[in-house]
């Protein structure tokens, strides 16, 4: 499955954005003045095809949870099974994410694709397309194994496991789309998770994890000092090929970046947005590119989190975030603030008038 998907990913299509450019400079406004947003409407022109691109809509979140062995080197003060209560309270209706999802029109899916507690509800073994309602959160169960290993120690994943994540990822795509959502946001839940993501990103980007790694939750002063240390000597002791992303994905990485990862490359494949939320979602998304270099054009940065590693993810990726509020909480929030933006940006090219068109004269 992940190299047919990896082979189905094919460069932005340039006669689309060439026409996406040409309208917006008839369109009745001073050519530029909607900023960003006019090479932000001229990118999902070339990812779709076709100008315009679809409205992308109807916008469906994934949340990816998982657990992580390196939890035991205290690189957290959060006890691992809040990843399962928090699973519960998505479930519920009663997170800041489904607040932000019910605002915006989304719905969500939850995937526990490797958590390590039992979770506070029943999983039911569907399909992320099976969804009742819309506003209904739904429960996949699709565990890989009961959290990673500790990377501090040994590799956090076998490539074997590495590559089912990553497969469930695509699959979670690939149902979601066929059930007509229009857009992917990324989401995720997993206690110790930013670990991981630093390491990531250290590894992609090829500099000191001192400059990937923040505070996550918010921790003291040692336990961020711990932090780097710990993402720094797992680099040393694995030394993972920035050449092979499944690898790195094996080496440091958490189930619930590779099956983002996957996530990416499914949509990528499917020539669909998707709307990236914070660090672990970057993160995930060097992975995506290092396996395919052209699942970048179906990327959208939503916003930039507060975690230092974020910034250089998103330079890595030549990516610019929409938003920028200082937010570092994770589960699709920064995502589902930024979907506004992205859906204006591609109304723009279905609604507004060309200055022939509406009889207004022109500089």
């Amino acid at each position: 499955m992940l190299e047919t998907t990896i082979a189905a990913i094919r460069p932005p299509d340039e006669p689309a954005m060439a026409a996406a450019r040409e309208l917006q400079g008839r369109l009745t406004k001073p050519a530029g003045s909607l900023g960003a947003l006019e090479e932000l409407s001229v990118r999902l022109a070339g990812l779709a095809g076709h100008c315009p691109p679809p409205l992308p809509e109807p916008a469906a979140v994934a949340i990816f949870a998982g657990d992580h062995g390196v939890h035991a080197q205290g690189v957290t003060p959060w006890p691992q099974e809040v990843t399962a209560q928090m699973i519960g309270n998505f479930l519920a209706g009663g997170a800041v994410v489904n607040a932000f999802a019910r605002q915006a029109g989304a719905s969500v899916t939850v995937v526990d694709v490797g958590v390590a507690t039992a979770l506070p509800v029943a999983a039911p073994g569907g399909h992320a397309g099976d969804r009742p309602a819309r506003d209904e959160p739904r429960l996949v169960a699709a565990n890989v194994r009961a959290g990673t290993r500790d990377l501090a120690v040994t590799a956090a994943l076998t490539r074997d496991e590495a590559r089912a994540a990553v497969e469930t990822g695509i699959r979670v795509a690939g149902e979601l789309i066929d059930a007509g959502a229009g857009i992917l946001l990324t989401g995720d839940m997993g206690i110790g998770n930013t670990t991981p993501a630093a390491a990531l990103i250290a590894a992609f980007a090829g500099i000191d994890p001192a400059e990937t790694t923040g505070r996550g939750t918010g921790v003291d002063d040692p336990t961020y000092a711990r932090k780097v240390a710990v993402v720094r000597a797992a680099l040393r002791r694995h030394a993972p090929d920035p050449a092979d992303p499944l690898g790195v994905l094996a080496a440091v990485g958490g189930l619930e970046h590779a099956a983002l990862a996957g996530l990416i490359l499914g949509a990528a494949a499917r020539r669909t947005p998707v709307l990236l939320d914070g660090v672990i979602a970057v993160s995930a998304a060097l992975a995506a590119a290092a396996f395919a270099p052209h699942a970048v054009a179906a990327m959208v940065a939503g916003h930039r989190s507060a975690e230092p590693g974020a910034t250089v993810a998103l330079h890595q990726l030549g990516l610019e975030p929409l938003i920028d509020l200082g937010l570092r909480l994770g589960e699709g929030t920064g995502a589902l603030l930024a979907l506004p933006v992205v859906t204006g940006a591609v109304r723009v090219l279905h609604e507004v008038a060309t200055f022939d068109s509406a009889g207004v004269a022109e500089k």
